[in-house]
C-alpha cells in the first residue's frame, strides 16, 4: 500500500446495494413503510444512481398523497424523461419481487445511511488532507476551524432530536419553575444592571445573540465589557474578543473599574497616594476573576470559532462579546464577495455558535451615520450597518444613543431594546456612564435640555 492511500478493500466507497434493493422494494410493496424510514434515509444517501432517482420518484408520488407502486413510479419517471436511466419497467418490477415484505425496511434503511455516513467521512478526509497540504504562513488556526466544519455535519446527522409530545415537557417545566421560585436556579446570567435583566427575562441566556449598536464614542465597548466583568464577578466565565483595543488598554480599564480610579490618572502613572492601595486591590480582584481577554485583530469567523471552542472546553465560558462586528475579516470562502454577504455570514455563524455552545454571544456593532442627522439622534433598527441579517439573526438589539452629560461630567445613555425576542420590545433603560471611572449604572436623572450632547473630560471622547 502506497504512503497515503486507501487499502484495496475500500477503494470503493462504502455501499450496500442489497440493502439499498430491499428498501425500494419495500416500498414498492407497502408505501406505509415510507413513514418508518423517511427520518433516515434521503435521496443523497443511495450509492447507485439509478436508486437515487427510484427513491426520488417515491418521495415526490408519497409526499403528494398518490401511490407509488411500480406503474406509477415508472410513468412518473418517464414524465421526467428519467425512465430509461432508472432501469426501466423490467428493473423496477424486479425490485418489488426482490423482498417478500417491507417488514425489515428501518434496519435496511440504517445500513444505507451508515455506508453513506462512511462515504461522507472519507470524501472530508480527503478534502481536509488537501486543505492541510495547502496551509501556507499563519493561516493554521483557519484551516483547523475549515476542517472541523467539514465533519461537524456529518456528527450533526447523527444526534439529531426525535420528536416528542408536549406532555414529556411539562415534568421538567414544573421543576424548572420550582427551582426559579425557590432561588435554586437563575433564569439567565445577571448582568447587573436589573432593568436590562428584567427586560431580558431574567438576564444573559444560553443560545442567545445581543446586539449592542451604536455609533461611535456612545459607550458599547465599555458597556459591553462592563456586562463581561459582572458576570465574572459572579462567577461566570466570561471572554471578550477585542478587535480594536489592546488588551493593555483593555486592562487598564478594568482596574478603573474595580479600583474606582481615574483613569486619565492611572494612564500615566500620576495617582495620588488613596489610589495606590486601591490599585493593588483592584489587580488582586480583577488576577482572581474567570474573565479572559483577547486582543487579536482582525478575527475571521473560522477564528472566533475556535477561540470560543476552546475557551469553553478548557474554561466553560458562559457568556461572549465580539467586538465589534465590522472589524472582522471575510473568510476564505467570501474572501471576493460583497461585504454586506460577508457579514451576513459572521452574524449568522456567531448565532449559530452560541446555540451550539450554549453561550450568550455579546455582538457589538456600528451603526451608520443617518442617525445623526436625524432629528432627536435616537437610532432605529435600520440604522445597523452594512447588512440587515445583524436584526434577522440577534435575538435582542440594544440601541445606545446620548441624551447628554451631568453637571459632574457622567453622560446619561439611552439603551433601548429595539429588538427583544421573547420580551418586551421598544422598552428602554437610561444608563449613568462615568468615564474617569469606566464604570456604569441605571439612572433616572434627566439632562438640562441646555446640557451639551457631546461629552467633556476624562478621555470620555475617546472611550467606546
Amino acid at each position: 500500500m502506497h504512503d497515503g492511500a486507501f487499502p484495496d478493500e475500500v477503494a470503493l466507497p462504502p455501499h450496500s446495494i442489497e440493502a439499498e434493493s430491499s428498501v425500494l422494494g419495500g416500498l414498492l410493496l407497502d408505501n406505509s413503510a415510507w413513514d418508518r424510514i423517511a427520518d433516515l434515509v434521503s435521496e443523497a444517501d443511495f450509492y447507485r444512481y439509478e436508486h437515487r432517482l427510484i427513491f426520488g420518484a417515491v418521495s415526490e408520488l408519497v409526499n403528494a398523497a398518490k401511490p407509488a407502486d411500480v406503474v406509477t413510479v415508472f410513468e412518473h419517471l418517464r414524465s421526467l424523461g428519467k425512465a430509461n436511466e432508472a432501469g426501466g419497467l423490467e428493473y423496477l418490477n424486479g425490485l418489488a419481487q426482490y423482498v417478500p415484505s417491507a417488514g425489515n425496511a428501518r434496519r435496511y434503511a440504517e445500513i444505507i445511511r451508515a455506508r453513506a455516513t462512511q462515504r461522507r467521512l472519507l470524501n472530508a478526509c480527503t478534502e481536509a488532507r488537501e486543505i492541510a497540504a495547502a496551509i501556507k504562513g499563519d493561516d493554521v488556526l483557519a484551516a483547523c476551524s475549515t476542517i472541523q466544519g467539514l465533519f461537524e455535519p456529518i456528527a450533526m446527522q447523527h444526534t439529531a432530536n426525535e420528536p416528542r409530545h408536549v406532555s414529556e415537557l411539562v415534568v421538567p417545566m414544573l421543576d424548572r419553575i420550582s427551582d426559579l421560585a425557590d432561588g435554586k436556579q437563575q433564569p439567565g446570567v445577571q448582568t447587573g444592571l436589573r432593568g436590562l435583566d428584567r427586560h431580558l427575562g431574567g438576564g444573559l441566556k444560553a443560545g442567545k445573540q445581543i446586539v449592542i449598536a451604536a455609533r461611535p464614542s456612545v459607550g458599547k465597548t465599555s458597556l459591553a465589557t462592563d456586562i463581561a466583568l459582572r458576570c465574572a464577578q459572579a462567577g461566570e466565565p466570561s471572554a471578550v474578543l477585542t478587535m480594536e483595543m489592546p488588551a493593555d488598554e483593555l486592562g487598564d480599564r478594568l482596574v478603573a473599574r474595580l479600583g474606582r480610579i481615574d483613569l486619565g490618572r492611572l494612564s500615566t502613572g500620576s495617582l495620588e497616594d488613596s489610589e495606590w492601595s486601591a490599585l493593588t486591590d483592584a489587580v488582586e480582584a480583577l488576577r482572581n476573576l474567570p474573565l479572559f481577554i483577547d486582543d487579536q485583530a482582525a478575527l475571521s469567523l473560522h477564528e472566533i470559532r475556535a477561540k470560543a471552542r476552546k475557551l469553553k472546553r478548557l474554561h466553560g465560558i458562559r457568556v461572549l462579546v465580539v467586538d465589534y462586528l465590522q472589524l472582522c475579516a471575510s473568510s476564505t470562502q467570501r474572501a471576493g464577495s460583497n461585504r454586506h454577504l460577508q457579514l451576513e455570514e459572521i452574524s449568522r455563524g456567531l448565532k449559530a455558535l452560541a446555540k451550539q455552545l450554549g453561550i450568550t454571544v455579546i455582538l457589538l456593532s456600528q451603526l451608520n451615520r443617518e442617525v445623526e442627522k436625524r432629528t432627536g439622534g435616537r437610532p432605529t433598527l435600520a440604522d445597523l450597518k452594512e447588512s440587515g441579517a445583524i436584526e434577522e439573526d440577534a435575538d435582542t438589539v440594544i440601541l445606545l444613543s446620548k441624551d447628554g452629560d451631568l453637571s459632574d461630567g457622567t453622560m446619561v445613555v439611552h439603551a433601548e431594546l429595539a429588538k427583544n425576542r421573547g420580551g418586551k420590545r421598544n422598552v428602554f433603560v437610561k444608563l449613568a456612564f462615568n468615564g474617569a471611572h469606566q464604570s456604569w449604572s441605571e439612572t433616572t436623572a434627566t439632562v438640562p435640555t441646555s446640557a451639551p450632547t457631546r461629552r467633556g473630560r476624562h478621555f470620555t471622547e475617546d472611550f467606546e
